[in-house]
């Protein structure tokens, strides 16, 4: 037998034949995603089902020094999970068990395999009156790669965004071994980080280059019985940051998303304020809409009365930009962004139609506001042709001018691909970069967790 065949066999007694795979057309699937990043070869996908196979696994690839790539959803479109020096992709989604809901601490305990869409159902089958704050994505992303990425949803407005959710971790280390992380390492109750030390934060946007996350506990939040969107109609895009700050320090809203896009033609020129608002009672809705049609005028906006089925699509689904998908032939789309001080947004909605038009791109931006406006989460998207490799490259050109732009204006690019990893690395204070540098080496010495990602020379 050749070595790769030995190792097959290895992987098969982990996790049984029918969940380890090294056959081309099982490999072609997790060598790329959907987003521009360049496909990758990869030696063998894995299925773990418990925690033991996955420390198993991790074990087997630093014995034998195979790189190693944990997958969620796979849904980044930034090529996190993509196999840069090939290896082993460890996909989680049959570890989705929803362990517990703790009611009355607010926190749901799941395997890292849970999507949205099942945590999302859960609740409102099981306990109608707690919600998650769920992403703007399809419903088969997970909650642990979302959270691992400082994701966002609709409540991030009110509570920060989704790294910020998180209670407790369960984590293989490089070596095998299972580290508990927040209250959990004390208690049986995954309810807190602190005050302890708090670890969990070196996991969040590490891009699997630490460990694998097998469960987690994210917080649950009241969930009221009616809901409303208000939407703001705007054509100075410098009257952003006034209005956000006028929202935010109302205490009115829910969630704010900011949308600019050049189709279709009636949104054109037009920035678009989407603001969520809760209540129990139809008196209090009212009041509030009432109370946002003055912030509105104040910075010389106007409501726009969306149709009821429009309106009700809204209030219903994550807002997701998969959709932008549709806007060039080959169906192929970039969506990524960006963490900047609301100061900077008309900037960065400037600065985005204008690479947008560069690239011969519909402008497709948006912005979401974190944590009552202390950050903003700037996004945007590219969309392209999967079939013309020109045209996946004139979308990486957009990413990257975009990439540049942000870093200029003193902002972070989010979830960032290799190129952009390698923009904000030399930009890095030079005490941080040895300080995560050791931690690493110090974790994992074989170097086999996600190789390629945050690589520091």
């Amino acid at each position: 037998m050749t070595k790769k065949e030995v190792i097959l066999t290895k992987l098969e007694n982990i996790v049984g034949q029918d969940f380890v795979s090294n056959k081309p057309e099982d490999l072609f699937i997790y060598s790329q995603d959907s987003g521009t990043s360049l496909p990758r070869p990869l030696d063998y996908v894995i299925m773990p089902r418990t925690v033991e196979q996955v420390q198993s696994i991790v074990r087997l690839a630093n014995e034998e020094k195979i790189p190693i790539v944990p997958m969620g959803g796979g849904m980044t479109l930034s090529g996190l999970t993509i196999p840069v020096k090939g290896g082993i992709v460890v996909d989680m989604k049959r570890m989705d068990r929803i362990i517990k809901i703790n009611e009355m601490s607010r926190y749901a305990l799941i395997e890292a395999g849970v999507t949205s869409g099942k945590l999302k159902s859960y609740l409102q089958r099981k306990f109608p009156n707690l919600q998650a704050s769920i992403p703007d994505a399809p419903p088969s992303i997970t909650i642990a790669g979302n959270v691992l990425i400082h994701g966002s949803g609709f409540l991030s407005q009110k509570y920060g965004d989704h790294g910020d959710t998180i209670n407790g971790l369960e984590v293989v280390l490089p070596n095998g071994e299972l580290a508990r992380l927040g209250s959990c390492a004390v208690s049986d109750f995954w309810f807190t980080r602190g005050p302890i030390p708090d670890l969990i934060g070196l996991f969040v946007s590490s891009f699997g280059t630490l460990g694998i996350a097998t469960k987690l506990s994210i917080k649950l939040y009241p969930k009221p019985k009616l809901r409303d969107l208000v939407v703001g109609v705007f054509d100075d895009i410098n009257a952003i940051p006034d209005l956000v700050l006028n929202l935010t320090h109302s205490e009115l809203v829910e969630d704010i998303l900011l949308a600019i896009q050049d189709k279709p033609n009636w949104m054109k020129g037009h920035i678009f304020a989407l603001v969520f608002i809760n209540g129990n009672t139809e008196e209090e809705l009212n009041r509030k809409n009432e109370a946002l049609k003055k912030i509105y005028q104040g910075v010389k906006g106007r409501q726009m009365k969306l149709p009821p089925r429009m309106k009700d699509f809204f209030l219903e689904k994550p807002i997701f930009y998969s959709t932008t998908a549709d806007f060039r032939k080959g169906g192929g789309f970039e969506y990524v962004g960006a963490m900047l001080p609301l100061k900077k947004i008309p900037e960065a909605l400037t600065k985005g139609s204008l690479i947008s038009s560069k690239h011969g791109i519909i402008p497709t931006m948006g912005c979401r506001v974190i944590g009552k406006g202390h950050n903003i989460l700037f996004f945007i998207s590219y969309a392209f042709n999967r079939a013309d490799p020109k045209d996946i490259q004139n979308a990486r050109n957009a990413l990257e001018d975009t990439n540049k732009a942000v870093l200029d204006m003193g902002g972070i690019p989010w979830k960032a691909e290799l190129n952009a990893q390698k923009l904000i690395l030399d930009k890095l204070d030079d005490k941080y970069k040895k300080l995560f540098k050791s931690i690493r080496s110090s974790l994992d010495p074989n170097g086999i967790m996600n190789p390629g990602n945050w690589e520091i020379g």
